[in-house]
């Protein structure tokens, strides 16, 4: 077991970010949380102790969510996001760290730019494409395999359809759900489950409902435009930190 303060000084905030994003506060706070764990300890180490916290808080979620999904978003989503997980897979022994987060930060800040340079900011809700929901959402299960990042990648597609904040939620928990289930197979075969990862997210994992309540409270209290302000200024600093932590080793 990790018994290193510091592991659990920057791996509580990481869990309790993961929670507020898994309740449907915006999938860019979820990808600082990975990183902040990998201060610790190895990157790969740190998305395998992620993974069964993840895990507990779907439940949760999911539960909390169960009546308000957009079924449509799901159909198109869910086969292409399991796909990205399998690609994310095959390709996570040889992907680096600097390449995923630059991959994660241009996508999130291109993304936030869009809306916040556009006069409309994208105040008209997008009717669904299948292309670009197939597209986004195998990119979301690739960088959610590597580095527990799908939230940015899945509000791509999302996000422009303008959903109310509730079914967006809810759409978004279940789709990350269904993806972290199937990252349960690649982890196993790369051998990332251990004894010292496993009983690091036994002690982590009551913070689960704990963060994700209090997203669900959030959600019902927050009016819509703020939420949608709130999230793309929230992708857009990620986003710049990832950047920022991508250029760094390559430098």
């Amino acid at each position: 077991m990790i018994s290193d303060p510091f592991f659990y000084a920057v791996a509580i905030p990481a869990v309790i970010l993961f929670g507020l994003s898994k309740s449907g506060l915006g999938g860019a706070l979820s990808v600082p949380c990975a990183p902040l764990i990998a201060l610790a300890t190895s990157p790969l180490e740190a998305v395998a102790i992620m993974l069964p916290i993840m895990l507990t808080m779907d439940v949760f979620a999911v539960t909390a969510y169960r009546r308000d999904f957009d079924a449509k978003t799901l159909m198109l989503t869910i086969p292409t996001g399991i796909l990205g997980v399998a690609i994310g897979g095959l390709l996570a022994a040889h992907v680096s760290d600097a390449h995923v987060r630059l991959i994660i930060g241009a996508i999130a800040v291109s993304f936030s730019l869009k809306y916040w340079l556009s006069s409309r900011k994208a105040v008209a809700a997008r009717p669904h494409n299948p292309l670009k929901a197939r597209f986004w959402s195998t990119v979301s299960g690739f960088t959610s395999t590597i580095a527990h990042a799908g939230g940015v990648p899945y509000q791509m597609y999302t996000l422009p359809l303008r959903l109310a904040p509730r079914t967006l939620a809810a759409t978004t928990a279940i789709f990350l759900a269904s993806v972290n289930v199937a990252k349960v197979v690649p982890y196993f075969l790369l051998g990332l489950f251990d004894t010292s990862t496993l009983s690091a997210s036994l002690v982590l994992s009551p913070l689960a409902p704990l963060s994700i309540y209090a997203g669900v409270y959030l959600i019902r209290i927050i009016p819509m435009e703020p939420f949608y302000k709130l999230t793309y200024a929230g992708v857009l600093l990620v986003g710049l930190k990832m950047l920022w932590d991508g250029l760094a080793p390559l430098l």
